[in-house]
């Protein structure tokens, strides 16, 4: 592992902790967790194998993924205040966040570390065609987990900014016909 690699697992096991305290919720608390797997994607994804089946093991890290994402923004905590859209990540979904990130890092660590042996010897017990299948299917765990907290978080806040839209189109008109 080199130190971008140690940088952006860290960064991603640490962005969840920004969110311990309550803040606002801002193209912000979507764009950076985006933009550190999107980087992560783009340094590390060449490709998708499809051999044997490293498709299974694909398939099945990303609904691992999934599970913790959605599990994860299910226990965000949202809610509104006057006009802004509050979030906080409750200890589940820190633990979670911290679980799917740093079992990614921890099987890096131990693969670097002694244990590449073992994943080549389970990796020809299964029929896994290599290396590249591991790092496939580990990016797009992470990004699917990023991607299914967000979208879980966005639409659970959904309504509430749909109340808020709607209470103040009615101030809008009102004002409107005050001119007139």
């Amino acid at each position: 592992m080199n130190a971008t690699t140690w940088l952006t697992d860290i960064a991603l096991i640490l962005i969840v902790f920004r969110q311990l305290r309550e803040g606002p919720l801002t193209p912000r608390s979507y764009l950076l967790p985006l933009g550190i797997v999107a980087f992560v994607g783009f340094s590390y994804l060449d490709t998708v194998p499809t051999g044997g089946n490293d498709l299974v093991l694909i398939g099945a890290l990303v609904a691992v993924g999934a599970a913790l994402g959605i599990a994860g923004g299910v226990f965000t905590r949202i809610r509104r205040v006057d006009a802004q859209v509050l979030i906080r990540a409750g200890a589940v979904s820190a633990v979670l966040w911290v679980v799917g990130m740093g079992a990614r890092l921890g099987f890096q660590v131990w693969v670097d570390h002694g244990g590449a042996a073992d994943v080549a010897r389970f990796s020809m017990d299964h029929r896994i065609t290599g290396s590249q299948a591991w790092v496939a299917a580990l990016v797009l765990m992470a990004l699917t987990e990023v991607v299914t907290r967000l979208a879980t978080i966005y639409l659970r806040s959904r309504p509430l900014t749909r109340d808020q839209r709607s209470a103040a189109a009615p101030q809008t008109t009102l004002a409107a016909g005050r001119r007139a």
